[in-house]
C-alpha cells in the first residue's frame, strides 16, 4: 500500500537554568523515547472518516425533527439526510417559499448539539419528502438557491463539525437523477451557490460530469486538468452512492480509469465517500476493491448499505492476495477497510535532542499515515506537559499541524522540577474549554483520553540544574 511519510519536528526554547558546576552547557544529547512505534489493528474514531450512520432530518416551519437517540458514544460520523420539501409547491401545494427563522435555528442547533458531542457530519439537502424516492418535487431555481444561501449562513459556521456537504437538491433522495431540472443548467448554478456561500467545507457532486460541465471541460480535457488551491472548485469533489456496484458504478463514471485519475487528485485533499451497492459486481471481492480504495483516497462509507456487501467483507479476510499490510492477516476486510479510510497515522520514533541545563530541547516525531486518504483538515497542535499524577502543569499552542510538512515550533515552558510525560494534541477546536476534533495516533499506550492527547516522551527538571 502506497503510505504517506510526515516528519513533524518541534523545535521548543525550554528551561533556562544555569548549571551549578559550571557555566558552559554540555553538548546536547540525542534521546530517542521509550515508546510503542508498532502500528495498532484496533478500530480508531478519529474525525471525518469511517464508516457513518444515517439521520433522517425533517425542516419545516416549525424548525428541525430527528431521532436525537441515532446519536449515541457508539458513532462518530452521521450522514445527515435533510428533508426541506415543505418549503417547495410541489409538495405543501401551496408555494415555494423561504426557510423559516425558526429552520434555519433548528439547523443551528442541531449542529452545536453534534459539536458538544464531538460528532462530525456529512449533510445533505433534498426536497424528497421522507427520503422516501419521490421524483420533481424541486421549487424554482430561483427558490433552491435562496434556500441554498439560508443553509449555507448556518453551515459555514461548523466547518470542523460538517465532514462534507453532499450538494443533493435535485431528484430522489437527493441523488441528483431522475429529475426534470437533473441538468448542467440547475445543477452547475446550484453547485456555485454551495462553493459561493461557504468558505472551507469540501462541497461534493453525484458525477465527474457535474464537475467538468462546473468546470466548462470535456471529460477529454479533465485528464490534463488540475484545480489549482485559489480555484473556487478547488473544495469541489464527489459523493458515489452506486460505489462497486457495476463497472461504471450504475452510471457514475462515464469512463472509470479517466475518471478516477482526475477525481484521485482532488480527493488528495478532498473526502471522498457514499454507498457500496450490490448487483452483481466482483468490485467489492476485497482483493480488488483495494487498490482502487487506497488511489481515490476513500474517506467514508455508509455502514448499514448495502448490507449484503457490508456482510460479504465481515465475512471475508484479509491476506497475502490482498496486500502486503502483513499486521491484517487473518483479520476481516471489514476491519481492514474501517481503520484506513481517511487517513491513520502512526507514530514511527520520537527523539528529544537537549543539554544539561536543558536551554534548549528540540522534538522530532517522524509520523506515517498509513490510511487511504490525507488530513484534509489543518489542525491546532498543543504540546502538554503532564506530572506524575497526570495533571497539566503546563500547555501551549504551538504552529498549526496539517499532515503533509515539515513543522517547526517555539515555545518556554514554565515548570517547576521534576519529570513529565509530553503529550502533541491535534484538535480542531475549543467549545466552552473542552477540545474536539483530536487526532488519535494509531499505537497501543500512547492515547490519552483525558487529556485527549498522544504520548511523545519524556522530560526531567531535575533539582541540580537551578
Amino acid at each position: 500500500m502506497k503510505t504517506k511519510a510526515i516528519i513533524l519536528c518541534l523545535t521548543m526554547l525550554t528551561f533556562t537554568a544555569a548549571c551549578t558546576a559550571c557555566n558552559d552547557a554540555r553538548p546536547p544529547q540525542r534521546h530517542v523515547q521509550q515508546l510503542n512505534y508498532v502500528e495498532s489493528t484496533a478500530a480508531i474514531a478519529d474525525p471525518d472518516r469511517g464508516f457513518y450512520t444515517p439521520l433522517y432530518v425533517r425542516l419545516d416551519e416549525n424548525g428541525v425533527a430527528y431521532n436525537k437517540s441515532v446519536i449515541n458514544d457508539s458513532t462518530r460520523l452521521y450522514h445527515l439526510r435533510c428533508d426541506i420539501s415543505a418549503f417547495s409547491a410541489a409538495v405543501n401545494g401551496q408555494t415555494d417559499k423561504p426557510l423559516a427563522q425558526t429552520t434555519t435555528d433548528g439547523l443551528d442547533g442541531l449542529l452545536t448539539y453534534l459539536k458538544e458531542n464531538d460528532k462530525n457530519a456529512i449533510i445533505r439537502f433534498a426536497y424528497d419528502p421522507g427520503y422516501n424516492g419521490a421524483a420533481n418535487k424541486e421549487p424554482t431555481l430561483d427558490m433552491i438557491l435562496r434556500h441554498i444561501e439560508q443553509i449555507c449562513s448556518v453551515l459555514d459556521n461548523y466547518d470542523n463539525t460538517i465532514t462534507a456537504i453532499e450538494t443533493g437538491i435535485i431528484g430522489p433522495w437527493g441523488e441528483m437523477h431522475t429529475s426534470t431540472i437533473a441538468n448542467a443548467e440547475h445543477i452547475s448554478p446550484i453547485v456555485d451557490a454551495f462553493l459561493s456561500n461557504t468558505t472551507k467545507i469540501p462541497v461534493s457532486v453525484r458525477t465527474p460530469k457535474m464537475i467538468y460541465d462546473y468546470l466548462g471541460i470535456s471529460p477529454a480535457e479533465a485528464a490534463e486538468r488540475t484545480i489549482a488551491p485559489e480555484e473556487k472548485a478547488y473544495r469541489l469533489g464527489l459523493y458515489n452512492d452506486g460505489y462497486l456496484g457495476s463497472d461504471n458504478d450504475l452510471g457514475t463514471y462515464t469512463d472509470r480509469r479517466l475518471d478516477i485519475e482526475f477525481l484521485s487528485r482532488q480527493t488528495s485533499h478532498l473526502p471522498f465517500g457514499g454507498e457500496v451497492t450490490m448487483p452483481d459486481s466482483t468490485l467489492h471481492d476485497i482483493e480488488v476493491c483495494l487498490p482502487e480504495m487506497n488511489k481515490i483516497h476513500l474517506s467514508y462509507l455508509n455502514s448499514v448499505w448495502d448490507n449484503t456487501v457490508i456482510k460479504k467483507w465481515k465475512s471475508s479476510q484479509y491476506t497475502q492476495a490482498c496486500g502486503t499490510d502483513n499486521l491484517y492477516y487473518g483479520k476481516t476486510a471489514f476491519e481492514y477497510i474501517e481503520n484506513h479510510m481517511g487517513y491513520r497515522i502512526v507514530l514511527k520514533n520520537s527523539v528529544f535532542t537537549y543539554s544539561e541545563p536543558f536551554d534548549e530541547l528540540n522534538i522530532e516525531l517522524s509520523l506515517q499515515n498509513v490510511g487511504f486518504g490525507g488530513l484534509n483538515k489543518t489542525k491546532h497542535a498543543r504540546i502538554i506537559f503532564a506530572d506524575k499524577d497526570g495533571t497539566i502543569a503546563f500547555s501551549q499552542d504551538v504552529t498549526d499541524f496539517d499532515g503533509k510538512t515539515d513543522f517547526v515550533c517555539n515555545i518556554v515552558p514554565q515548570l517547576e522540577n521534576g519529570s513529565y510525560d509530553v503529550y502533541l494534541r491535534l484538535y480542531g477546536e475549543e467549545f466552552h474549554g473542552v477540545p474536539l476534533y483530536c487526532i488519535q495516533f494509531a499505537n497501543d499506550g500512547l492515547w490519552n483520553a483525558e487529556l485527549k492527547a498522544n504520548k511523545i516522551g519524556n522530560v526531567d527538571r531535575s533539582a541540580n540544574i537551578d
